[in-house]
């Protein structure tokens, strides 16, 4: 039996956990001398007691090995451990990280400059634009953008950050083989193709309360800093930001409207300390010492000087208050993709699925474009995911 495997049997076990893992490995060679142990030496094991002993001892009846093994083939997923080189540096000195990681998509050192993206599933137009603009404007700064998949916030974030032809990590609070929400099953396949998708649960695992919490303390845990764009002061937001805190990271927060519930989680965090976001510029300011000392090496002169936040470019002529003197606007450059969606946005409004046919574009693609168009001021989503053409 390899290592990897023996992770994953450990991990199959239900119970045991990253930190009782930890412990054993404390104890014993490798993973595969823990599913070797006798019981005796196991209940020897602080953490450890009659009962997990008993399921570590039995392991062979209490879990199918070949058939996760199958799936997992058949997803096209492959395995991380802590053993592994390109497993998650940051995510090694949290308190309790995963001892394995099922991913579809590659992990790159570039990935180390992170920043966790998190709000409000049920987002308002402000929320779900700031969290666009912001993921667009850091991933084009060379920011990895880490979020959960969720419906929201979540979900805008990843797209920005594909739009801006950038990095992205989804972080499943689920199985891999069984995306969650549903509907963001296309979004999770774009990701895998320029970043990746993880999960620490069994390929078909379906979500439970306790997994969305797991699932956000490897968000944070991956990440330099987390940006809270919106969310109410019951939020699985704010809880993501309390482990920030604990891994020692940095917090940030969007402000809202003083009057909106949907804000007030972050006005609270504003309040105990997080940093204040009025644009991307407030986000590399702040994290640029730490990324500096991963030694990480950027296509610009300096990541946090980075040409796709300079004056100049229309994309992001607002995105920080400190930027330099405005300089003449370059004139926009179209995609064929999108002069054909903007010619047919002329005739009036439409929806990604007659766009798609118009343009004879895959709908996934079309949604990406728009985004596109939108963070350059070409189009606006209108109520009932109508678009139009702006001004």
């Amino acid at each position: 039996m390899t290592p990897k495997e023996a992770y994953l049997a450990l991990n199959l076990l239900p119970r045991i956990g990253p930190i009782r893992v930890r412990r054993l490995l404390e104890h014993f060679d490798s993973p595969q001398a823990i599913l070797a142990a006798k019981r005796r030496q196991l209940v020897a094991v602080p953490g450890i007691g009659e009962d997990m002993a008993e399921q570590i001892g039995d392991w062979e009846n209490r879990i199918d090995l070949a058939e996760e093994q199958r799936r997992i083939a058949d997803h096209g997923i492959s395995l991380v451990t802590l053993d592994d080189d390109h497993y998650p540096g940051a995510l090694r000195t949290i308190h309790d990280p995963p001892f394995l990681l099922y991913m579809k998509g590659t992990l790159l050192p570039g990935d180390a400059a992170a920043i966790g993206v998190v709000g409000s599933r049920r987002t308002t137009h402000y929320g779900k634009e700031q969290a666009k603009k912001l993921s667009f404007q850091l991933a084009r700064a060379g920011f990895c953008i880490i979020s959960g998949l969720a419906r929201g916030i979540d979900t805008a974030a990843h797209e920005a950050a594909l739009a801006a032809k950038g990095r992205t990590i989804a972080v499943l609070g689920s199985g891999i083989g069984n995306v969650y929400p549903p509907e963001n099953q296309s979004l999770a396949d774009r990701i895998a193709e320029n970043g990746a998708v993880l999960s620490e649960f069994p390929v078909l695992y379906v979500p439970d309360k306790q997994s969305f919490p797991l699932r956000n303390r490897i968000v944070a845990g991956m990440s330099q800093g987390l940006l809270v764009v919106e969310a109410p002061v019951r939020s699985g937001s704010l809880i993501t930001a309390n482990q920030a805190l604990e891994q020692g990271r940095t917090v940030f927060a969007v402000p809202g409207p003083i009057d909106r519930p949907t804000s007030e989680g972050c006005h609270r965090l504003i309040q105990q300390g997080a940093t204040l976001v009025c644009g991307a510029q407030d986000v590399i300011d702040e994290l640029g010492m730490e990324i500096n000392s991963l030694g990480l090496e950027f296509e610009s002169d300096s990541l946090f000087a980075p040409r796709s936040l300079s004056s100049d470019d229309p994309e992001n002529a607002a995105a920080s208050p400190r930027s330099t003197p405005e300089k003449p606007k370059r004139q926009i450059e179209l995609s064929k993709i999108e002069r054909l969606i903007l010619a047919e946005l002329e005739r009036g409004n439409a929806t990604i699925d007659s766009l798609s046919e118009v343009t004879g574009s895959p709908a996934g693609k079309v949604g990406a474009t728009l985004l596109q168009l939108e963070l350059k001021s070409l189009v606006k989503q209108l109520p009932g995911k109508y678009f139009t053409k702006a001004g």
